[in-house]
């Protein structure tokens, strides 16, 4: 049988197995390896979702950071004809995610590469903003650096008003009130920022105002889940 590449997604909030679909399930049955992210939490998701799956009939490999060993070990277990799952650690594999490469990997090797439903903070954080979602571009993490990010930040935002984009990005939890401090100092009064903070968990928090209007109220955002986005007109 032709090897076949299945691109499962992962709960965002650990909590909410309901935005993984049942025939997700099913798929992780019938594969016989498992590139993840994150091995503890892909094998604590498999569990919370089918407590009949035995983990470990699974052959494990690790793809935190892909590497030529890895992509060769990949590129094997293709060759001999394995159904392989590819795990993010939270959301959508191949999506601001190092299995995009192993996925690049099997496109090139002309596999089948099937994507399951499943949640996408990129997406979802989107979705609910009410910002231009016809023209959008996810950017990832910001510099550290404060003078290159105050750089970044108002080149992402002449961009946005310029092409009528909805600009996306992310912070390291901890830094997240430092970075939303920023925004509020170097963004125009009329640029919209969208603060959306643990997608599908319990406290989940998705507001989109004007920088004005964020200027006008204290928000804590440290050691959240954070998906920041940005419009300017």
């Amino acid at each position: 049988m032709a090897a076949q590449v299945f691109l499962i997604p992962c709960v965002i909030d650990e909590l909410a197995i309901n935005s993984i679909p049942a025939y997700s399930v099913d798929a992780v049955k019938k594969c016989e390896v498992i590139f993840a992210e994150n091995e503890r939490t892909t094998r604590r998701f498999l569990k919370s979702i089918c407590k009949e799956i035995t983990i470990d009939q699974y052959e494990w490999y690790t793809i935190h950071k892909v590497e030529e060993e890895q992509i060769n070990t990949f590129k094997q277990k293709i060759k001999e004809g394995k159904t392989i799952a590819i795990f993010s650690e939270a959301g959508c594999p191949g999506i601001a995610d190092p299995g995009q490469l192993l996925i690049d990997v099997a496109q090139q090797m002309n596999l089948v590469v099937k994507p399951f439903v499943g949640p996408s903070s990129i997406l979802l954080a989107l979705m609910a903003s009410g910002l231009n979602g016809q023209q959008f571009e996810f950017v990832g993490y910001l510099p550290i650096d404060n003078a290159e990010k105050i750089k970044v930040i108002k080149e992402l935002e002449n961009a946005s008003q310029k092409n009528n984009s909805t600009k996306i990005f992310i912070e390291t939890p901890y830094r997240n009130n430092q970075l939303l401090e920023t925004l509020l100092k170097t963004c125009k009064a009329n640029t919209k920022i969208c603060i959306a903070a643990e997608i599908t968990g319990a406290n989940e928090f998705i507001k989109t105002k004007t920088v004005v209007d964020w200027q006008k109220q204290k928000t804590d955002l440290h050691k959240k889940p954070v998906i920041f986005l940005l419009h300017s007109y």
